[in-house]
């Protein structure tokens, strides 16, 4: 150890190595990953791809290639993770300086909190039917609102807020038992859910099924595409700080095998029941049903009913708690290392959850595209700039008691802590991102902002980065060329 890193103010023990578990193992990944991707989120997604204009065979492929992309990303960000043993926020001082990781770390905080409240609120929604269900004199408490939400809303919204701290408060092992559990859970409801529908809609349905007419060979294509990156795009923030979660995996090995049966194989097979589901409810509705809550409120068996919803609101907490919990307390913890730890972070990002009434956000299309859209478009550069230090410029190579040095001469310490060539890469390809998504003349090209935002952050912080980068403590001592001097840092 090259200098006192536990009297450090960058030092916290549960961002340092130590707490690194080495238990999120093949099995545990794989549950993490079926947590991810089953939840009416996931769903919604996949559906939502009919409004591009694609049959449903050609929402399999996309859906698909999605996932194999994402898995080589997952296998990136996830694989560093493992070797370094630091959570996201503390892995992005090595390319962003100890102090300018802040950056990155609040960035991705304030889109999973957003979603984090919006998650728990539509999970409430779920609860809210199963208690109109099962006590229908409950249904009164729905006519009294407060700050847009009925009494009866707020009610099952705060207990299952309450909840999902509970676990959280845990910690991280508290966590991984949650993953193991509502994973698999959810296929029950999927599964439930999809032999009812296909029943309704007598075992037929038909993989032609377009939602709106289908356009020329260069529209199809396009709109392939954009499928193709939406899906990316809906997994892009998790995958940036898939760290935090794989720093507590026995190997590398463990990583890529867990991403190779939760991504291409589970999430594959939740994005083909979810087509099936929704090209049977063409069947018995007339058009593809985006909101399987819908298509619940019909299930005439109580017995059922149930069964789906409470599968549903533990897999939708489940997503909650690793995909918009996890992430912000330890972005909070990088921010304030002295003050906070996981449990203070965790009860600060549930309130800052309830204050934001993500109800009301999420009615707002224009706080969601312009706002959240235009945050959650940097994913893409943020990605690009991370992966193109360590793996290209780095080569794999982190010194991770340097992490937590906060003296000038520290490798990572740059200019007063902040490596601005990275600034720069993110300012630049990150206004190009936010254009894509918020300017509506380029709607059409938006759901390719994460792939343009990652060759562009990565390829213009490559450009001005290469020998500017050191790779060791004696780069600063010996000269080497690659970092001049302390002053001459960008």
């Amino acid at each position: 150890m090259s200098f006192p890193q536990h009297e450090s103010r960058l030092y916290n023990k549960e961002l340092s190595p130590e707490s690194a578990s080495g238990t999120w193992n093949t099995r545990s990944l794989f549950n993490w990953w079926m947590s991810a991707w089953h939840s009416l989120g996931g769903y919604t997604v996949a559906i939502g791809l009919f409004a591009l204009g694609l049959m449903g065979w050609q929402i399999v492929i996309a859906f698909s290639l999605g996932i194999i992309i994402l898995y080589f990303v997952n296998n990136l960000s996830g694989v560093a993770g493992q070797r370094a043993k630091v959570p996201f926020p503390v892995f992005a001082r090595a390319s962003f300086g100890v102090y300018g990781a802040n950056i990155p770390a609040l960035l991705r905080a304030i889109v999973a909190i957003a979603w984090y409240g919006i998650q728990t609120w539509l999970a409430s929604s779920v609860v809210m039917l199963l208690a109109v269900k099962l006590w229908p004199n409950v249904e009164g408490l729905q006519a009294t609102n407060f700050l847009g939400l009925s009494i009866l809303g707020w009610i099952c919204f705060l207990a299952l807020s309450a909840l999902q701290l509970g676990v959280l408060l845990g910690g991280m092992e508290a966590v991984r038992r949650l993953s193991d559990i509502a994973g698999p859970t959810i296929w029950v409801a999927m599964i439930a859910l999809a032999l009812w529908v296909l029943s309704q809609a007598g075992w037929k349905i038909d993989f032609s099924y377009a939602s709106s007419e289908l356009g020329g060979a260069g529209t199809q294509t396009l709109s392939m595409a954009a499928a193709v990156f939406i899906i990316v795009a809906y997994f892009a923030g998790p995958s940036l700080n898939f760290a935090d979660f794989t720093r507590n995996a026995p190997s590398a090995a463990s990583v890529r095998k867990g991403n190779r049966l939760g991504l291409l194989i589970n999430a594959i097979a939740f994005g083909v029941i979810s087509v099936v589901i929704a090209l049977a409810s063409v069947e018995v509705y007339g058009e593809a049903v985006h909101d399987p809550i819908e298509l619940m409120a019909d299930i005439d068996s109580v017995t059922l009913l149930i069964v789906a919803i409470l599968a549903v609101s533990l897999a939708t907490a489940g997503i909650n708690i690793i995909l918009n919990f996890v992430s912000p307390v330890y972005d909070l913890i990088n921010v304030w290392p002295r003050f906070f730890t996981f449990k203070k972070a965790g009860i600060l990002v549930a309130v800052l959850s309830v204050v934001i009434t993500p109800w009301n956000l999420f009615a707002s299309p224009a706080i969601i595209n312009h706002f959240v859209g235009s945050v959650g478009a940097l994913m893409g550069p943020l990605f690009g700039i991370l992966m193109v230090d360590y793996y290209l410029l780095r080569k794999g190579v982190l010194h991770t008691d340097e992490l937590f040095n906060e003296d000038p001469s520290g490798i990572y310490f740059y200019r007063k802590g902040y490596n601005v060539r990275a600034v720069l890469a993110l300012a630049f390809a990150g206004l190009l991102t936010i254009m894509m998504s918020v300017i509506p003349a380029l709607v059409s090209i938006a759901p390719l902002a994460w792939p343009v935002g990652v060759i562009a952050g990565g390829g213009v912080y490559y450009l001005i980065a290469r020998g500017h980068v050191p790779i060791s403590p004696g780069d600063r001592e010996t000269h080497t060329g690659r970092i001049p001097s302390v002053e001459g840092q960008q």
